[in-house]
């Protein structure tokens, strides 16, 4: 005999649809005794809501969830990717314009790189374009300190292990010497946690520069540092087979920059 599953969706798929937090994170706000439903108190994500269920988290109650938008922004580097951060360095989200509503990025760029992050109000986009399955090839500009044979490169481009990590064959291309320097163009599908600076560490060279410029069919083009654009609906639904909503023009803010000395992290 059957068993009707109970109405509605999971506790963490709604709060994640209504930008509060990825699905994930939803569970451990939830474990935390953060949420609560119909005035009750829950620490398990085993519940299913409806519109009808006045869901509350930190004291504030969630409404009804905004379709998904997606941005681009051009990350500098010396922002980390997280909304807090226990060393007190600047991040990516205390950078953004004021206007800006909640939102998550899209995987991550370390501390050091710079380039095209994406960022999205919707939980399940976040999941959705970060799963490997979704393959989206991720383009980087990388400046290299000294030089790198052939030889050296097409062991990236057969895939290579680093302290018992593999990773897949990249798509890499030696673009020009310029001084005590070398620039390549390096995609991959996978973008594992720092993958190219192990990954060139491994065949003996140091990355000192590292530029995402796209990200599946988003590309950086002339975005400057610190900027952010959000996608036009149409581009949205063309791209994710998922609805938008009109969007506003380019907002630009200045991004408060490391001070010159201070030593940063990875």
């Amino acid at each position: 005999m059957s068993v009707t599953p109970p109405p509605g969706d999971r506790i963490a798929k709604v709060l994640s649809r209504a930008g509060i937090a990825s699905r994930r994170e939803a569970e451990r706000m939830i474990e935390d005794g953060r949420v609560s439903v119909n005035g009750k108190t829950i620490t398990s994500p085993a519940l299913n809501v409806t519109a009808d269920d006045r869901v509350v988290v930190d004291g504030k109650q969630v409404g009804e969830p905004e379709p998904p938008r997606i941005w681009l922004y051009h990350k500098p580097a010396g922002l980390v990717t997280t909304e807090r951060d226990e060393k007190d360095r600047p991040t990516v989200f205390a950078s953004l314009p004021e206007n800006m509503p909640r939102v998550m990025s899209v995987g991550r760029l370390d501390l050091n790189s710079e380039g095209l992050l994406l960022l999205t109000n919707d939980g399940e986009v976040k999941r959705k374009l970060e799963l490997p399955s979704t393959g989206w090839l991720r383009r980087y500009r990388v400046r290299i300190n000294g030089s790198v044979s052939e030889a050296k490169l097409d062991e990236l481009r057969a895939g290579i292990e680093v302290e018992g990590i593999r990773y897949q064959p990249m798509v890499v291309t030696f673009d020009r010497q310029q001084g005590a320097n070398a620039w390549l163009t390096v995609s991959l599908r996978e973008g594992k946690n720092r993958e190219i600076r192990r990954a060139m560490g491994e065949i003996g060279v140091t990355v000192n520069r590292l530029i995402r410029v796209s990200y599946g069919p988003f590309q950086l083009a002339a975005l400057k540092q610190g900027e952010v654009e959000e996608l036009k609906q149409r581009v949205v639904r063309d791209q994710l087979g998922i609805s938008g909503k009109p969007t506003p023009k380019r907002v630009r803010k200045p991004v408060n920059r490391p001070t010159k000395g201070k030593k940063r992290s990875s």
